[in-house]
């Protein structure tokens, strides 16, 4: 595996994945997932599985990708109803609209938190010349972003309102991800991208990203490579750490740089 480095001789520009990478929401997102999922699967199903199910399933994706997705790992199809969908309703809008709400209860009642190591990251790149780029599938990810106080830490922000105006299909396609560098002006071998979801490094390797780097929380503190850690690298991530404070930044983007 490659040392955790960002060259900013080779890089110009990175681009952030929003939850897990960038705020401390990843976890809300499972335990919401979580609630609606074991209350629609009991007497159906086992219920869900955070460390499986949302992992493999659910993590990175469109809302009701994951829905989708997830379902059919259980052999369970549901007719996908319509916005309006009362929530909890047995249609893949009806459960997507119970986690959605359930989700933003908490961060209404609890707030958004940004992990220190990404804005101390976030920092140094722009001290030293860098672009900077936020992505999130989520149609409330520049809310988060701002509720987190780090909005400012961007220069452009691409989220799931900008996939329904441009019709952008979700992870493990690139298309948001290049969306991001083309607002930034850059060519995705010339930036390199941030990710925490096994879909969003798959996007990162189609994409063409000069650097794709993982950040798996759950890795081995010791050393050892885990299963998430070998799945990452298999996706196509090229660094994976535990957090962002163990990655090192070189070099300065010069002025005009593209």
């Amino acid at each position: 595996m490659n040392e955790p480095v960002i060259d900013l001789t080779a890089i110009s520009a990175v681009v952030f994945d929003t939850d897990g990478v960038v705020t401390d929401t990843a976890r809300g997102h499972a335990a919401a997932w979580k609630h609606v999922f074991d209350a629609f699967l009991r007497g159906r199903s086992a219920p869900f599985d955070i460390r499986d199910d949302y992992l493999r399933h659910v993590d990175g994706r469109p809302r009701l990708d994951g829905v989708r997705t997830f379902l059919a790992s259980r052999g369970i199809t549901l007719p996908e109803g319509a916005p309006d969908d009362e929530a909890g309703a047995p249609t893949v809008h009806g459960l997507g609209l119970a986690k959605d709400r359930l989700f933003l209860s908490q961060v209404d009642k609890y707030g958004v938190a940004a992990f220190p190591s990404t804005v101390a990251l976030l920092h140094e790149l722009r001290q030293r010349g860098a672009r900077t780029a936020a992505v999130s599938a989520s149609l409330h990810g520049r809310r988060l972003v701002g509720s987190a106080g780090v909005l400012h830490l961007f220069d452009v922000l691409v989220d799931g309102n900008d996939a329904a105006l441009m019709n952008l299909p979700g992870k493990p396609d690139p298309a948001l991800f290049l969306e991001a560098v083309r607002r930034l002006a850059l060519p995705a071998p010339k930036a390199a991208l941030v990710e925490a979801t096994l879909p969003g490094i798959e996007a990162g390797r189609k994409g063409g990203f000069g650097l794709v780097v993982a950040v798996d929380r759950h890795a081995d503190r010791h050393g050892e490579t885990t299963e998430e850690t070998t799945e990452l690298c298999a996706q196509g991530a090229d660094v994976v750490v535990n957090d962002l404070g163990e990655l090192a930044v070189r070099g300065r983007v010069l002025p005009f740089t593209s």
